[in-house]
Order: C-alpha cells, then sequence, then structure tokens
C-alpha cells in the first residue's frame, strides 16, 4: 500500500511539472523557470497536504463536511437576513457587504467544521465503520475488548451462530493488545498473542460481521473508559471477561455480556443418572477409583477408572454428596 501511494505520488508531482510546462508554451510571456517552479512548489505542498492528514478517517472527513455545509447554511442566512437591508443603500458599506459576507463565510464555517470535528461520534450521520460492506443499521453491536480476545472463546462462540450481534473492535483495543504483545514479560507477551491470534480467526471467518471501528477517542482516557463512551455513542453492549469493567459499564448504565457467565450458564446441571465426558486425572482415596474435574472445577470420582488415568471416559452419575467446598460428584464408568 505504501509503495503504490509513493508511485501516485511521484506521478502526481510529475504532472504538475509537466502542467505547469504545458502552460509556458500557451504565451512567450511566462517565464519557464518560475512557473516550473510554482507548479512544483504547488504539487509539493499537496503531497505535504496528504502526508499531514494520513491519519484522518473517512469518519471525520464526513463530519468536517457537515460542518462546513452548516456554517455555510448559517453564513447565508445571515448574510441574506434584514439585518444588513437598512445599510445596503449606504455607498461605503455597499462596497464593503463583500468583504462582510466573506468573513461570515470563512469563519463560521470554520467553526462548523471544528466542532463537528470534536462531536463526530456523537451523531450517525457518517459512515461508522472501515469495512465498506453493507450493514443492516438495526444489527445488535457487541464491543470487543482485550481481555475478551485474550480468552479466546469469542472465536468458537461467533462460530457456533448463536451470537446474533455485529462485532466490533476499536483500534484502541487492538493497539493495546499490540502492546501486550511486545511486552518483555514473557506471560504477558503470551496473552497478547493469543489474542492476536483470536483476532485474526475472527477476521478470516467469512461469516462473522467484524467491524473495526476507528473513532478517535480523547487518548489521555483509560481504554475502559473509553469502551464505556463508545459503547454508549453506538447504542453497543461491551462482551468483556473483566469483571470490573462489566460493574462499572452497569454503573454508567451501558450494556455488557460477560463470557464467564455465559460459560457458567452453559453448564449442563450435574444430576443422577447423567452421562459426562470428563478427563480422568489423578487416583482417588479408595482402591480403583479416579479422580477428574467438570469444566466448573466440580470433582469427580469414577468408580473403577483408575486404568483409564490420563484419557477421556463417559462415565454416569451414581451420587452427588454437598461439602463444604461446594458438592463431590460419584460416577461409574460406562
Amino acid at each position: 500500500m505504501q509503495k503504490t501511494i509513493f508511485i501516485i505520488r511521484i506521478f502526481f508531482f510529475g504532472v504538475c511539472l509537466l502542467g505547469s510546462w504545458l502552460i509556458t508554451l500557451t504565451s512567450d510571456d511566462y517565464d519557464v523557470g518560475k512557473v516550473l517552479f510554482f507548479g512544483g512548489c504547488l504539487g509539493a505542498l499537496v503531497i505535504l497536504v496528504d502526508i499531514y492528514l494520513k491519519g484522518f478517517s473517512l469518519r471525520g472527513l464526513s463530519a468536517v463536511t457537515f460542518g462546513l455545509a452548516i456554517g455555510a447554511l448559517i453564513a447565508w442566512i445571515i448574510s441574506s437576513s434584514p439585518l444588513f437591508a437598512p445599510l445596503e443603500d449606504d455607498p461605503d458599506f455597499a462596497q464593503n457587504l463583500i468583504l462582510v459576507q466573506m468573513v461570515l463565510f470563512v469563519v463560521l464555517m470554520y467553526l462548523g467544521a471544528v466542532i463537528a470535528l470534536r462531536g463526530k461520534d456523537e451523531f450517525n450521520l457518517v459512515i461508522p465503520y472501515m469495512k465498506f460492506v453493507p450493514h443492516d443499521v438495526q444489527t445488535p453491536l457487541a464491543l470487543i475488548d482485550t481481555s475478551a480476545l485474550i480468552d479466546g472463546r469469542i472465536v468458537p462462540l461467533c462460530r457456533s451462530g448463536f451470537f446474533g450481534h455485529a462485532v466490533v473492535i476499536p483500534k484502541f483495543v487492538i493497539a493495546e493488545l499490540q502492546g501486550v504483545a511486545d511486552s518483555e514479560d514473557v506471560h504477558r507477551k503470551a496473552r497478547g498473542r493469543r489474542g492476536i491470534d483470536a483476532l485474526n480467526a475472527l477476521r478470516e471467518n467469512e461469516d462473522i460481521d467484524l467491524r473495526v471501528e476507528s473513532s478517535e477517542v480523547d487518548s489521555e482516557d483509560k481504554v475502559d473508559a473509553k469502551l464505556i463512551f463508545l459503547a454508549r455513542t453506538l447504542k453497543a453492549k461491551i462482551l468483556t471477561t473483566d469483571y470490573n469493567l462489566a460493574r462499572l459499564a452497569q454503573f454508567e448504565g451501558v450494556s455488557w455480556l460477560n463470557l464467564n457467565e455465559l460459560a457458567e450458564s452453559l453448564n449442563p446441571e450435574v444430576h443422577v443418572g447423567l452421562s459426562i465426558n470428563l478427563e480422568l486425572l489423578k487416583p482417588g482415596k479408595d482402591p480403583g477409583q479416579a479422580v477428574g474435574y467438570l469444566k466448573d472445577g466440580s470433582m469427580v470420582v469414577v468408580n473403577e477408572g483408575k486404568q483409564f488415568i490420563g484419557e477421556k471416559v463417559q462415565a454416569e452419575v451414581i451420587s452427588i454428596v454437598p461439602t463444604s467446598g461446594g458438592r463431590m460428584i460419584f460416577a461409574k464408568v460406562n
């Protein structure tokens, strides 16, 4: 991409010089050197503006256009209002009327553009996402935070087809995830890379409605505050595994989805006669017993399961004993 843009810039600069030289052929009054210098400066100025606007998003451009239009409309209303009608007969004022109108247009269009640019995240009259594919505006949105990407369960959840939300990943979340992956701490680096792998898996799945949000939220705010502001602006829910973020979002009146609570709600209710699949990890206290664990941490003692230690078996629950630490489940190999 960068190489292509560089070639286009060189081509544009050459066109400016060529155009300047062609202008000199139309009349002998033109100084060739000065005209070429002017054309080169003009081309260089446009390229510098292009480089300076590198981080300017389509959302920002739409906001500026909207602000300019509103400013121009207000300036036109004021300049054509009866406010100036009594002064039009004054010769001195009539000569300066165009100057006054120009000042009104410049000032009000500038103010309109600046105000719209600062509040571009607070109205939805712009193209809000970087992926230029048709989206149903009624599609519910879910903002994904860093913890949900690192957790990784968002990928199979989206693949399952049960998650009826469009997945929105803000750019500042991607930047935070990259920072974790670049950490010198081995464990943080591993977590960051796991999150990046999850992000790539989401991108590669064409069945997932993935959107990258490029809104420029105040850089001084913490990521949690940015997520809550963005969720409120987009009327989206926050998908996270961070308990503190979920509680903060609830306090701010923002809806949230917690993957841990979802996983707990999907755990089957254990009862006598239930058939379960689990891996036997170690011997039990009594001869022939083996011990495994359910996903919620409940310990399962399997009779006559010692020979299957290290393997996954299907067992039938035969009794459940409440304990001070929760419950103990006894089962037998099917």
